[in-house]
């Protein structure tokens, strides 16, 4: 009955613009499931197949989930992955307009029901490109209210290294301005652990 709750394809041509993200793991975005004779989608391991926004039946019942622990008093929500949210063709499959439509709606619901809800955004990508999930600036933001910045992340330990504030302050200073409702979350590890992927082969060194 969950069937249509993910991506199917009889083949694996489809979406070939998006990145593998976990290249040591994964050859492909589509794995094949021989009990349905398709293959399905994910961008990361194999074992997590992507949900199919495109149904309507996936976002309710993903805004019945949220609801669902906000009753039980969560006080907010890690968003994770939120770039990677539906795919098409003939794009990266990354940022697409309908993940912040879809974003959008989330944060329309969960105002009107949890007021002092927290939203914020996991996007392992550059500021310019993870700003547009706080959403609209003119009305304060209407999508995260936060948002990892995943950058700062391995230039405080540069900078602790080099005993210099710079790592910081210049990827701050590029760093583009967010609404007014909205912030940066700045953090020293997560789960993903030290990631050195923004960083140069120089600065790696330290």
């Amino acid at each position: 009955p969950y069937g249509d709750y993910y991506v199917w394809a009889d083949d694996d041509t489809q979406y070939a613009d998006a990145r593998i993200i976990f290249v040591d793991t994964e050859a492909s975005n589509w794995t094949y499931d021989p009990v349905r004779g398709q293959y399905y989608w994910h961008r990361f391991f194999s074992h997590q197949p992507d949900l199919n926004y495109e149904n309507p039946a996936v976002q309710e019942e993903m805004l019945a989930a949220l609801k669902f622990w906000l009753d039980l008093g969560v006080d907010g929500y890690r968003l994770d992955a939120v770039p990677y949210l539906y795919a098409e063709e003939g794009t990266n499959c990354e940022n697409l307009p309908a993940s912040h439509a879809f974003l959008k709606r989330v944060r329309r619901e969960i105002d009107a029901l949890y007021p002092d809800t927290v939203l914020l955004a996991e996007a392992n990508q550059w500021p310019e490109d993870v700003v547009d999930y706080f959403g609209d600036y003119s009305t304060g933001g209407d999508e995260c209210h936060m948002a990892f910045h995943f950058p700062v992340m391995p230039r405080i330990f540069m900078a602790v290294r080099r005993e210099s504030r710079y790592p910081v302050s210049e990827i701050l200073a590029k760093t583009p301005a967010i609404p007014s409702g909205c912030q940066w979350g700045i953090f020293l590890r997560n789960h993903d652990e030290l990631t050195l992927e923004m960083v140069t082969d120089e600065e790696r060194d330290y």
